[in-house]
């Protein structure tokens, strides 16, 4: 399989991120469909993650070493906090932004560890 749809889909994911972080920085509410499509892409992002994991095309399970591991395991994290940090952040705004850095950290860690994981797999 090839690792350019897990590309295309986290750069989707992160561009999203990044204009709902900005509406969050200047008090704008957010659009509900860009959080939909963010949450899409990222869920989508994991799906081939796991897909690249498992060797799909090869028919096997590959020998995919520690970082890939590690990269699924921060999306996927990343995934979870992010629909738990409006229900975490209904408390207080110090709330909320501990519960946004969280996965803000999360998901910019795994992107990258994905990115260097497709990087060293050409």
């Amino acid at each position: 399989m090839s690792a350019i749809p897990l590309v295309l889909l986290l750069i989707g994911a992160a561009t999203l991120g990044v204009l709902l972080l900005f509406d969050y920085l200047n008090g704008r509410r957010s659009k509900p469909t860009i959080i939909g499509l963010h949450m899409l892409l990222g869920a989508g992002s994991l799906e081939v993650v796991a897909m690249l994991l498992r060797g799909i095309s090869e028919g096997g399970v590959t020998t995919a070493g520690r970082v890939p591991q590690f990269a699924a395991g921060l999306v996927a994290f990343a995934l979870w906090s992010g629909l738990m940090v409006p229900l975490i952040g209904r408390r207080s705004r110090g709330v909320m932004n501990g519960a946004m850095l969280i996965h803000v950290a999360a998901s910019a860690s795994g992107v990258v560890l994905c990115l260097l994981w497709v990087a060293r797999l050409r």
